[in-house]
């Protein structure tokens, strides 16, 4: 994707906020310009997806392009699965797939399990803000969910599987919204261009607060020099000048620290 959009846009300075897997569809947010160098503040956000698990059957990459490991004929009441869907909610501990981006060893994980290697991952903390039944068609399920950053979908419909005592594995995924981004809005692949409406780089971080720079703040800032901040203050702030993005800050003891300076001198 960032090379396709390299080429419509003629420029090298493309980046992306989080990947997919090669058989989802839905959003992607590619920051282009000096906005690659905000992916960081948007990769955290949580993220909303509708997905489709087919139980019975598990896989060796927990979708389906993996091979068949194993299959239960078990029937699931609906009862079950609500019951079962529920427990994901909140705070909890995934085990990534072995098929995944993780590094092993100074290696990726799936490069790994592709050589026939056993992977072990450590679980790792994960929440879900949301998890709601959209339908079922007897082993089809159906399911939209809000999660943090991290979290497998794949993961999920194993270990729903695993829960139901079924196994189960992931056929469907569409990443709907990242943060305040929804797929909704964007601009679909084949009409990227130099046309292209684009957000602008203070629009890519809508939580971020806002301090307005005067004249002198603003050049204080251009050089990286730090401003003076309410003590006790913490978090990363946007400083701008009207619609400019000039500098993301981090609020430390008393100072605004800029880290991230989209306007140089």
């Amino acid at each position: 994707m960032v090379q396709r959009v390299r080429r419509a846009l003629g420029t090298r300075s493309v980046g992306h906020t989080g990947t997919l897997d090669p058989f989802a569809t839905g959003l992607l947010i590619v920051v282009v310009g000096t906005a690659t160098r905000l992916a960081r503040f948007i990769e955290g956000c949580e993220k909303t997806y509708l997905a489709t698990a087919r139980l019975g059957v598990s896989t060796g990459t927990d979708d389906l392009t993996g091979a068949v490991t194993a299959t239960s004929d078990r029937t699931v009441s609906d009862a079950e699965l609500a019951s079962a869907l529920a427990e994901f909610l909140g705070a909890g501990r995934q085990r990534p797939p072995a098929y995944s981006a993780r590094h092993v060893g100074g290696e990726r994980s799936y490069r790994l399990a592709r050589r026939g290697q056993a992977v072990d991952l450590p679980e790792t903390p994960v929440t879900v803000h949301a998890m709601n039944l959209v339908d079922r068609d007897g082993d089809l399920v159906r399911f939209r969910t809000t999660v943090s950053a991290g979290t497998y979908i794949r993961a999920i419909a194993r270990d729903l599987g695993e829960r139901l005592g079924t196994g189960a594995h992931l056929t469907e995924l569409r990443r709907e919204r990242i943060g305040e981004f929804s797929v909704e809005a964007a601009v679909a692949l084949d009409a990227v261009g130099p046309e292209s409406p684009l957000l602008t780089p203070r629009q890519l971080v809508p939580r971020l607060r806002v301090h307005e720079l005067d004249e002198a703040a603003g050049r204080a800032v251009r050089h990286g020099r730090a401003l003076p901040w309410l003590p006790g203050e913490t978090g990363m702030v946007s400083l701008t000048e009207g619609e400019r993005l000039v500098a993301i800050a981090e609020a430390d003891a008393g100072w605004l620290r800029p880290r991230v300076v989209l306007e140089t001198a």
